[in-house]
C-alpha cells in the first residue's frame, strides 16, 4: 500500500516530469493521486458516457458512476436528452440503481418523492406548510451531444472549448448518422490497471503485434513516421500508401472530410479526428475486413469507406465505419481497476440475423479488449514494482506523450490555480 502523498508533492512531480518518458509510479498506484484524478479530471472536464441510441425513447435512461458521483442520463418526455445527479432532493437517496432501464417518472425508493423526466418534483407526500416544490428539482448536470455522442461535465462551469470541438468533428461524424442507429451489443470488462494505463495502451500501436485479429483490418503502422518503419513493417507500409491514395480519391469524391486534426494537448478538451484506410478489402473492422451489417449507415451506398476515428481526452475513443459504430468509454473504479465499456451500434432498421451477425460484429474487439486487458494488468504490476522507473517513449508513441502532457497540464491548472 502506497504512503500518503501531499498535493504539493504531486504538483512537484507534475512539474518535474521528464518529457518523452512515462510517468512516475505514484501517478498510477497512489490512492491520493487517484482521488485527485477524480476531482481534477473527471470532475471538471467533458466525459464521454454513452450515445443517444442508448436512450432512444422518452423515459429511457442510463446511470454512470464516477467516483462518488452518480449521474442519470435520460430522454425526457419532449425527447431531449438530459443529465441529472442521481440524488433525491429529500434526504439524498439514490434514485435509480440499475445501469439502464426505462421509467415514466423517477420515484425515490425511500420516501417516494417523485420527479418527472424534466427533473421537476411532482409529488412529495406530507410536506410541511410553505413547502415550495419548485425549489427541489433534481440538480442538473451539463450535457453535450456531439453527433449523437454524449458527454457530461460535473463542474459548475464546464470547459467552453467543447463547442469548438463539435464544430471541427461533426462534419466527420455526421455522415454516419449515429442518431439513427441502435445498440446491437454492449460489453463491460474490468481491467486490472489504472485508468491512465488503459488510455495509454489505446494511444499507441507499438504493441499491435499482440493483436493479430485487429491487425487484419488496421495497419500495423499507426503512429509511425516513414523513417521509423522497420523491415518487418515495410510491406504493410507500402500497402498502406497505395490504399491510402485510393481511399483519399473515394473520400474526396464523396465529400467526406479526411485530413487529420490533432489537438490532443494544450487545451481542456483534447481531441484527434481523422479518416484512415483499412487494410485488405477494407470495408469494416471485422475478421475478414468485410461489413458485419448489410444495412449501411446514413446515406452510404458503398461499404468501402475506411475508418473514421475520434480520440477524446480523457476517457474515450471511437470508430465510425460504413456499417457500424464502436464506442469505448473508460471509467475509473479504483487506482488499479478500470471499467472499459464497449458499445456496438448498427442502423436502427438493421435486423439481427438477417442484416447483421452479432458474433461477426463483436468478435475482433472482444478479443482485442481481452488482449489489451492482459497488457494493462502486466503494466500495472510493473509500475507497482519498486524497481520501476520511467522509461523513454518510442517515436511511434507520440499520442501517449500527448495524453500524458494533457493530463499533467490539467493537474497543474487545478493544483496551481491556473485557468
Amino acid at each position: 500500500m502506497s504512503s500518503a502523498i501531499s498535493r504539493q508533492d504531486i504538483l512537484g512531480m507534475v512539474r518535474g516530469r521528464r518529457p518523452g518518458y512515462s510517468l512516475e509510479a505514484p501517478f498510477y498506484t497512489s490512492r491520493d493521486v487517484f482521488e485527485l484524478d477524480l476531482e481534477a479530471v473527471f470532475g471538471r472536464h467533458w466525459i464521454f458516457v454513452g450515445s443517444e441510441p442508448e436512450v432512444p425513447e422518452p423515459g429511457d435512461y442510463v446511470t454512470v458512476d464516477l467516483g462518488r458521483w452518480s449521474v442519470i442520463v435520460l430522454r425526457d418526455d419532449d425527447e431531449n436528452v438530459r443529465a441529472f445527479h442521481n440524488v433525491c432532493r429529500h434526504r439524498g437517496s439514490r434514485l435509480l440503481a440499475a445501469q439502464s432501464g426505462s421509467t415514466g417518472n423517477l420515484v425515490c425508493p425511500y420516501h417516494s418523492w417523485t420527479y418527472d423526466t424534466g427533473g421537476r418534483l411532482v409529488h412529495a407526500e406530507s410536506v410541511g406548510p410553505g413547502f415550495e416544490a419548485g425549489c427541489f428539482s433534481l440538480k442538473p448536470v451539463h450535457l453535450k451531444s456531439i453527433s449523437g455522442l454524449l458527454f457530461i461535465c460535473l463542474a459548475d462551469e464546464p470547459p467552453e472549448d467543447i463547442d469548438e470541438v463539435a464544430a471541427v468533428v461533426e462534419p466527420y461524424l455526421d455522415p454516419h448518422g449515429l442518431r439513427e442507429c441502435k445498440v446491437a451489443r454492449q460489453i463491460d470488462i474490468v481491467e486490472d490497471g489504472n485508468w491512465k494505463l488503459v488510455m495509454e495502451n489505446n494511444r499507441e500501436c507499438y504493441h499491435c503485434g499482440g493483436h493479430p485479429e485487429l491487425g487484419f483490418s488496421l495497419f500495423p503502422t499507426i503512429g509511425y513516421a516513414e523513417e521509423d518503419i522497420g523491415p518487418s513493417r515495410r510491406a504493410a507500409y507500402d500497402r498502406f500508401k497505395r490504399i491510402d491514395a485510393e481511399m483519399t480519391a473515394i473520400w474526396e469524391r464523396g465529400g467526406l472530410p479526411w485530413r487529420q486534426v490533432l489537438r490532443l494537448a494544450g487545451r481542456p478538451t483534447g481531441f484527434l479526428v481523422e479518416r484512415t484506410p483499412l487494410d485488405r478489402d477494407g470495408e469494416s473492422i471485422t475478421a475478414d475486413t468485410r461489413v458485419a451489417s448489410q444495412r449501411l449507415l446514413g446515406d452510404f451506398t458503398s461499404p468501402r469507406l475506411g475508418r473514421q476515428g475520434l480520440h477524446l481526452q480523457p476517457n474515450s475513443w471511437h470508430h465510425f465505419l460504413s456499417d457500424h459504430v464502436v464506442t469505448f468509454a473508460v471509467l475509473p473504479l479504483e487506482p488499479g481497476r478500470t471499467l472499459l465499456r464497449t458499445t456496438w451500434l448498427v442502423h436502427k432498421d438493421a435486423v439481427e440475423g438477417v442484416d447483421y451477425d452479432p458474433e461477426k460484429l463483436v468478435s475482433v474487439w472482444r478479443t482485442t479488449n481481452a488482449q489489451d486487458a492482459a497488457f494493462v494488468a502486466g503494466a500495472h504490476k510493473g509500475v507497482s514494482n519498486p524497481a520501476y522507473e520511467p522509461g523513454p517513449f518510442s517515436p511511434t508513441e507520440s499520442w501517449v506523450e500527448h495524453f500524458c502532457a494533457w493530463y499533467l497540464e490539467r493537474l497543474d491548472a487545478h493544483l496551481g490555480g491556473q485557468p
